[in-house]
């Protein structure tokens, strides 16, 4: 790509910086926690609206407890690749928080709930593609209805809007599965790492729930026909906690535990709540197999345990064909000016759902943030030019590359 149109790129995008710290005010300052309803579906509500007057066609997933998923549908050059672009609607933060602490610039960063994960990548990735149709329609034909085909730089693009990424995406993975199995590349726009960084691996994370089911008796009357859970839950951490060290990568944390009902009641039943993350898939399964395997054994006769896994996501694993979009993302960034590196991180996303599936897949394509999930989180208003343009040079790059994706198309 001449780097004349990248630059070009960046000086559309600059014009439109004001516009875009007055869409990230409007959706910052609204409440939308994952379990808050209204406020996500009133960010799926503009998201859908900005899609369509980019020539987007837009289908809404409807879901009666959690937020409503958005997907808007580019049509460009049959021939070229189908891209996923990902970011989700909801934040970690309940009611209330955008009247304690609403949208502010102070020094240079943006501050508020979800500024950074995700409301300025949502944006990262409505400004890319506004950037691409303006400096690829003739200022006479701006004002008029524009083919996709005409300023679109690969074959389809699905924009992704996620209500539940903050809880594993329980409503939206289908959806995102359904598509992704006709895609050749997947962009996750979550924040670059402070130091600028995309993301080019996730570890694999699973949330398990361990049953524990014993016998209730008095403690002090007759205790030895009880069965005690909370002792079983006890011999099943420290054996859940020795696996750390023992695979590659992989770490286990019994985070939460629940048992028992009073202290003179030997325990009928406990619950625990397990947190495992790993590198590699094949590590990830053998620790899972390990899981099952103390789940199934007892230590206080005849209590038992059972697994529940509430949700698994598979590693985003660093391969050939990531790494090549890796490697655009870097020359692009150096014919805007600026460097790029590629990172690990033990945090899920989506991109984990789309690499699982094959689909080649990086992350980190919003803006720089950091302190995600707390009150200090923010964005650096200096690097939102930079990395939008960051993601329109890269798309037009997958674009002219017959080899990206996981099948290669004809030269």
């Amino acid at each position: 790509m001449p780097s004349s149109e990248l630059q070009d790129l960046r000086a559309a995008i600059e014009a439109a910086l004001p516009e875009y710290l007055r869409d990230l005010q409007r959706l910052v300052d609204v409440d939308c926690g994952s379990y808050t309803k209204a406020g996500v579906d009133e960010v799926a509500t503009w998201m859908a609206r900005r899609l369509e007057e980019l020539g987007a066609s837009v289908v809404r997933h409807a879901n009666v407890e959690l937020g409503d998923t958005i997907v808007g549908t580019f049509e460009g050059d049959p021939v070229g690749p189908t891209v996923l672009l990902i970011g989700h609607t909801d934040t970690v933060f309940g009611p209330g928080t955008v009247a304690e602490r609403p949208f502010a610039i102070r020094g240079g960063r943006a501050y508020g709930p979800g500024v950074s994960d995700m409301k300025a990548g949502l944006l990262t990735g409505l400004y890319a593609l506004a950037a691409l149709r303006s400096t690829a329609v003739a200022p006479a034909a701006a004002a008029t209805a524009v083919s996709v085909a005409s300023w679109l730089p690969v074959g389809r693009l699905a924009f992704i809007v996620n209500p539940d990424e903050e809880i594993g995406s329980p409503a939206s993975t289908p959806v995102i599965v359904e598509l992704a199995a006709h895609a050749d590349v997947a962009l996750v726009l979550e924040a670059a790492r402070e130091n600028g960084d995309v993301v080019s691996s996730r570890k694999g994370q699973m949330d398990l729930r361990l049953h524990i089911h014993g016998r209730a008796a008095h403690s002090g009357v007759e205790p030895e026909k009880g069965r005690s859970a909370v002792l079983e839950a006890a011999h099943k951490i420290v054996a859940l906690h020795g696996l750390n060290g023992r695979y590659p990568g992989v770490t286990v944390n019994a985070g939460v535990v629940h048992g028992g009902t009073r202290p003179n009641i030997v325990a009928e039943s406990a619950d625990v709540e397990i947190d495992v993350r790993a590198v590699e898939r094949h590590h990830l399964e053998s620790v899972e197999a390990a899981i099952m395997a103390i789940a199934e054994s007892s230590t206080v006769p005849e209590v038992i345990g059972t697994v529940e896994v509430a949700s698994r996501h598979w590693p985003m694993e660093q391969t050939k064909a990531s790494m090549r979009l890796v490697q655009h993302a870097i020359r692009v960034a150096a014919e805007l000016g600026f460097t790029l590196s590629d990172a690990a991180t033990g945090g899920a996303s989506d991109g984990n759902t789309t690499a699982g599936l094959g689909v080649p897949t990086i992350d980190g394509l919003g803006p720089i943030g950091g302190l995600d999930h707390a009150p200090g989180e923010y964005v650096e208003v200096d690097s939102i030019v930079p990395r939008t343009a960051l993601l329109a040079g890269l798309l037009r790059a997958i674009g002219e590359d017959p080899h990206i994706g996981r099948t290669p198309r004809p030269a």
